[in-house]
């Protein structure tokens, strides 16, 4: 008989642990904290293809590859987009009508996808760069770039994106974007201090040195 209570009591308590659990699973679904689908990312991307390409590389040079890019960080630039933190009329439409779970499993497609090195139009233009990527110039007060983005490019998840292998053209576009303020805003929800760091360096780089810099990392293999 002692066995049989014993056993009916742990039963009970475990009955009782798992109903405990329930709403805690239920209220971090109601958050949206549910795992990134990279397959319902695919079913939202075909209208992406245009543009970024049906892999994530894309075929027109001034918009960017998404092939390997931190899902964590798309996402919160299509949050950007719908928010008006970055202006882009096309991609303010489309994303106006995603949703946070949307934006995370289209992170989570692109960044399954794999990378495809671009390479440098201009070589010599590009070596010119190398010092200020690596090392950067603390007379100006501007770090190195590869501290944030790695010295192949790859960037820091979620942080910093993956800039090697992009296209130098869209390279050229954002940091011009950060350097007039065009990118790099931020609301209540959102300091976007990253962003503002961002726009702090790219102030102080030169028109040669923007360009310099986008021939450079275009040519950087980010594996």
């Amino acid at each position: 008989m002692i066995s049989i209570r014993r056993t009916t009591a742990s039963a009970l308590l475990f009955a009782v642990v798992a109903m405990m659990a329930l709403p805690s699973a239920a209220e971090a679904e109601k958050k949206g904290d549910r795992k990134p689908d990279a397959t319902k990312g695919q079913a939202l991307a075909g209208v992406c293809a245009g543009c970024h390409g049906a892999d994530g590389i894309s075929p027109v040079p001034t918009q960017p590859n998404l092939a390997g890019m931190s899902g964590t960080y798309i996402a919160k630039q299509l949050q950007h987009f719908k928010t008006g933190q970055r202006d882009n009329a096309i991609m303010k439409g489309f994303a106006a009508n995603l949703s946070a779970d949307d934006m995370k499993d289209l992170g989570a497609y692109f960044a399954a996808k794999p990378t495809r090195p671009i390479g440098t139009k201009d070589e010599k233009l590009a070596k010119t760069a190398e010092k200020l990527y690596r090392a950067g110039d603390a007379a100006r007060g501007i770090p190195a770039c590869s501290g944030c983005h790695s010295p192949t490019g790859a960037g820091i998840p979620a942080q910093y994106p993956r800039i090697g292998g992009q296209h130098a053209e869209y390279t050229l576009a954002q940091l011009t974007s950060f350097r007039t303020g065009k990118r790099g805003g931020a609301t209540k929800e959102d300091p976007n201090s990253n962003g503002k760091l961002m726009a702090s360096i790219a102030a102080k780089l030169t028109d040669a040195e923007v360009k310099a810099l986008s021939e450079y990392t275009a040519g950087l293999k980010a594996n």
